[in-house]
């Protein structure tokens, strides 16, 4: 994804995590989104076969596994994030 939208404004890349309700660095990722106003989807893999299924065909083997436009981010890094997201926005 990314890409620019109409006026030359940067369009938020598509981020996806992937968590489990009991995982502290999943509590850590959804924090930080939320308190930057970044939007997400989320796929607890916990409560959802069809969300596990869809981690493990990505060949992740653990939460929380962040997608970010098309790249995967294993585990949550501030850094990591923030530097994924910037380069899927200015795509």
């Amino acid at each position: 994804m990314g890409g620019r939208t109409g006026a030359g404004q940067p369009r938020a890349p598509r981020v996806l995590l992937y968590s489990s309700q009991g995982c502290a660095h999943c509590r850590q990722a959804k924090a930080f989104l939320d308190a930057r106003g970044i939007a997400y989807s989320e796929l607890d893999v916990g409560r959802s076969a069809k969300a596990r299924k869809a981690l493990e065909r990505l060949g992740a083997r653990a939460v929380p596994t962040i997608l970010v436009g098309d790249q995967r981010l294993d585990g949550f890094s501030e850094r990591a994030f923030l530097a994924a997201y910037k380069r899927h926005s200015d795509s």
